[in-house]
């Protein structure tokens, strides 16, 4: 009827208004989004409408990262090149040397020990000495090791030509030589001299061998030496005994044993009290006895404890001793390159407060129009994020580039990806560790007093 106002059936309107009951199920988490994209936004605005001062703020950054990796680079370069030089040596190698030149070893103590200690495997007596040499045309004076058949075994030195000399070269003292490799490489230019004869102090020598390459510095510098015989090394330098023996062990629990029992041994034998400094100890009368330890008459005058007589060394002991010493040299480092960050950091603080000031009527009108307090605190915390990511990205750019500046001077630098990770992460943390003031700052100014300020 026209009159008739009753309402009828809209089932048209029904689906809409389903709509509009499940609209704010989605509304909350798309409204967020919204605000974080935009939010973002506003802070790559922010970092970019004042690109000198955001590059100067990145660049205390940029420091802080590349002192921290080159410092961290150089301990870690430091800590690997003496474990190298150590573990050129060899494992489980023990040295036993005199501490005095008026105490020497008898040779034959090499192999009496080997057989008294039951954890050694090899032993040599070792002749360090220099010696004229020449070669064809060639002259000049080299460096000469002394040592018996057992030497590749004990320093796990192989040849890269020949074959080593023998345990009847060493009794025949026959005039054989090895060649370290550069030594070697400088005769032929590279060819295998195998064969070939040499003069060593005025006396002829043929070459049975050449050892493979260590590297510059390694292994006591063996590259450059020549080896033979300690027989044919005590002719050369005109001693009788020696003051090395090197030994080693099958494992590095036995090389520690070894280690004591050498101790003691020695403690025993040289018949010196390890606490007055003389005449505490039992004194063989015949230094055979003593297995070789034959300790020189004194004329009045004490020489010292057995301590200060002998030393028995386990590399892998100084290995780890020298390991650990760089640990903690290139832990220091590091810690003194991050107070570099931490300056980079109050330079990140200090420029985020001046954008706040001057930004102070942008945030009163955004927090009018309805922005919050997250929104704020966001953008400020990504401005700071932004600026500490590029300068540790750039920072680890040139710290790659003066690690090869600092190789050409000789210095090694070694870079790892931890190294490298750790400061990223630093650098990270220290802006926004920093940027939380200024953002807390920013979010926590009333809109009206925002908005009147200039």
């Amino acid at each position: 009827m026209p009159g008739d106002l009753t309402p009828g059936p809209a089932p048209a309107l029904q689906p809409a208004a389903a709509a509009a009951v499940d609209e704010p199920r989605r509304s909350p988490l798309l409204a967020a989004w919204v605000r974080f994209v935009y939010t973002l936004q506003m802070a790559v605005t922010g970092v970019l409408s004042q690109p000198l001062r955001s590059g100067l703020t990145a660049l205390s950054v940029v420091i802080g990262v590349v002192t921290v990796v080159s410092l961290i680079g150089i301990g870690e370069g430091a800590r690997r090149s003496v474990v190298a030089q150590f573990a050129s040596l060899g494992e489980n190698v023990i040295i036993i040397e005199t501490l005095d030149d008026r105490f020497q070893f008898e040779p034959g103590l090499a192999e009496e020990l080997v057989e008294r200690v039951s954890e050694l495997a090899y032993a040599t007596p070792v002749v360090e000495t220099e010696a004229a040499v020449r070669w064809r045309r060639e002259r000049g004076n080299l460096a000469v090791l002394g040592v018996n058949e057992q030497f590749p075994l004990i320093r796990d030195h192989q040849l890269a030509a020949g074959t080593f000399f023998s345990d009847l070269h060493v009794r025949q003292r026959s005039r054989v030589v090895v060649l370290g490799y550069n030594v070697a490489a400088r005769l032929l230019g590279g060819r295998s001299p195998v064969g070939q004869t040499m003069t060593v102090e005025g006396r002829t020598f043929r070459i049975i061998g050449v050892l493979n390459p260590k590297g510059t510095g390694q292994a006591g510098g063996i590259d450059d030496m020549i080896v033979v015989p300690y027989t044919v090394a005590q002719q050369i330098s005109g001693v009788r005994n020696v003051r090395q023996i090197w030994a080693k062990a099958d494992s590095p629990e036995q090389a520690d044993l070894a280690v004591a029992r050498l101790g003691r041994i020695f403690r025993r034998e040289v018949g010196l009290s390890p606490v007055t400094g003389g005449g505490g100890g039992e004194k063989p009368e015949n230094p055979d006895e003593a297995g070789g330890v034959a300790p020189p008459r004194s004329t009045g005058s004490r020489l010292g404890s057995a301590e200060e007589l002998v030393a028995v060394t386990s590399l892998n002991q100084m290995v780890k001793e020298a390991d650990r010493a760089n640990r903690v040299m290139t832990v220091m480092l590091g810690g003194i390159a991050a107070v570099s960050l931490l300056v980079g950091g109050i330079g990140i603080m200090n420029i985020m407060l001046v954008s706040v000031s001057e930004r102070t009527s942008e945030i009163g009108l955004r927090k009018a129009l309805g922005a919050r307090r997250t929104d704020l605190l966001t953008q400020f915390l990504a401005e700071a994020f932004m600026l500490s990511v590029a300068g540790g990205a750039a920072g680890l750019v040139l710290a790659l580039i003066s690690r090869d500046v600092l190789g050409a001077f000789g210095l090694q630098a070694v870079i790892t990806p931890q190294s490298a990770l750790i400061s990223l992460g630093l650098a990270v943390a220290v802006g926004i560790v920093f940027g939380v003031y200024p953002a807390w700052t920013a979010s926590d100014l009333p809109p009206a007093e925002a908005l009147r300020r200039k």
